[in-house]
């Protein structure tokens, strides 16, 4: 099967997830309509499904079926997709558009935006409790490692670290590299050692796939901030331009245009290396990895 057939049926099983194992908005079992409403307004906008496609992919790549990774993989969607939701809001980043159409504050309001990001946390890990129960020590590290890569050190301390760079004359490459790391790269690498663990990965390859995913992680960030200065808000399909309005901390700001590609390529070449490394028929990741590369040109 070739790399756009695997990842358009990866995505679509993704889809199909989403929508079983996300609580309904109307029906006999709908609960409180209007925040089931948000949640699936912001999940169900589309965007790429990089996280809970890696996830099914490793732990496809250990010979466990997609079936068993979906829940995991719908809980990555839900995390990335919370913190997506919170990051637009005013007291962020105050966006208008994400993934081609208005963001959930502007679609509902600011408090059913939040709590529907509150709620949409929380169901990720309902989702790796109950439906990995029966395993409870992967349950355990399901958890484990979700948990790590969304917490304060990670995702929110990485949009932390972002949120005080703006504006900030001094940053440096460390800084930078340190925000993320954590901000994008953490959940990134967390899905990918969540397939893993689905599909019992050594703890050797457990590792690649960690490194795998940092390397990946950044160079995904470098290639947004490549987009945000290059590309329009149709091909977004959220707002371009805002990094250099709101005067943040980037590649493109830190380094220019041409070496953040440069950048971009050589972080793709570590990720390319690590999961090379790895057992069985890996060219899925190979052409996923290059594909992204190539948003950048």
């Amino acid at each position: 099967m070739d790399f756009t057939t695997k990842l358009n049926q990866l995505t679509r099983r993704v889809d199909q997830a989403l929508d079983e194992l996300v609580p309904p908005h109307a029906g006999p079992h709908a609960g409180p309509a209007r925040i089931h409403e948000a949640m699936r307004y912001s999940l169900q906008a589309g965007g790429k499904r990089l996280r809970p496609v890696l996830v099914l992919a490793a732990a496809e790549l250990f010979a466990k079926s997609i079936a068993e990774a979906l829940p995991a993989a719908v809980a990555l969607e839900c995390v990335h997709t919370y913190s997506l939701i919170h990051d637009d809001l005013p007291c962020m980043d105050n966006d208008d558009l994400r993934r081609g159409r208005p963001t959930a504050h502007r679609k509902f309001d600011e408090a059913t935006a939040l709590l529907a990001g509150d709620a949409l946390l929380t169901h990720a890990f309902v989702l790796l409790s109950n439906h990995y129960a029966a395993d409870p020590r992967l349950a355990t590290a399901l958890v484990r490692e979700l948990a790590d890569a969304a917490g304060g050190a990670r995702l929110i301390g990485g949009q932390m670290q972002d949120l005080l760079a703006e504006k900030k004359s001094d940053a440096t490459p460390g800084d930078l590299d340190y925000i993320h790391l954590n901000k994008t790269a953490a959940m990134i690498e967390a899905s990918l050692v969540c397939g893993g663990l689905i599909g019992g990965a050594t703890e050797a390859d457990l590792e690649k796939l960690r490194s795998a995913g940092r390397h990946l992680g950044l160079a995904f960030q470098i290639i947004d901030d490549v987009l945000d200065a290059t590309a329009d808000s149709a091909t977004l399909g959220k707002t371009a331009g805002k990094d250099a309005k709101a005067d943040k901390t980037t590649y493109v700001k830190l380094h220019g245009i041409e070496a953040a590609r440069r950048m971009a390529k050589e972080q793709t070449a570590f990720a390319l290396d690590a999961l090379r490394a790895l057992p069985g028929d890996t060219g899925f990741f190979v052409g996923l990895a290059e594909a992204l590369t190539v948003r950048g040109k």
